[in-house]
């Protein structure tokens, strides 16, 4: 091996063991999805919302979940309760709602699916409610009480979920 090929091969190698060491650190909130131990007693599918924590647990039973990072509604708009995924959709459109609308007039009466859309790549809708769990178009809301009452997730998140959770799974939102 040459002087030249030696360095470079070194070179190469360091940068591998600097790219490893960094990765964890680089990571955003969807590496945060983990299998957890909750200590909550609930039913395999059910998903949990503990807005004070801003996670979202997909319950594996037995004490286990696998948790997500999440937005959650702000402090004036957060609500709390029991309610059941009553329908799934795949780039969904977004309609505001009235009263968003009042708030807020310059809002657009729709928003088609794409880059755009705050509903990002999937939604999971909620009863009989205007409320959702979806992606989003800010992924920087993660973690944070910013949002009109929905659940933000981060796409490759919400993504994850959706392929998971079936209609009908029940969902729970505390504090």
């Amino acid at each position: 091996m040459t002087r030249d090929s030696l360095r470079i091969a070194i070179q190469f190698l360091v940068g591998l063991a600097v790219a490893a060491m960094l990765a964890p650190m680089l990571a955003g909130p969807a590496m945060a999805r983990e299998i957890v131990e909750t200590g909550d007693d609930y039913g395999y599918g059910t998903i949990v919302i503990k807005t004070s924590e801003k996670r979202l647990y997909y319950s594996l039973g037995d004490g286990k979940a696998i948790s997500y990072s999440v937005a959650v509604g702000s402090p004036r708009n957060q609500w709390f309760g029991s309610t059941w995924v009553s329908s799934k959709k795949e780039n969904p459109g977004w309609t505001p709602t009235p009263s968003m609308r009042s708030r807020n007039p310059r809002l657009p009466k729709y928003v088609a699916p794409g880059p755009k859309n705050p509903l990002g790549i999937r939604a999971l809708y909620l009863g009989w409610t205007a409320y959702r769990i979806h992606g989003t178009n800010a992924p920087g809301s993660i973690g944070h009480a910013v949002s009109n009452g929905c659940i933000r997730m981060l796409n490759e998140d919400v993504v994850d979920l959706f392929e998971r959770v079936h209609i009908g799974a029940p969902v729970m939102v505390v504090r």
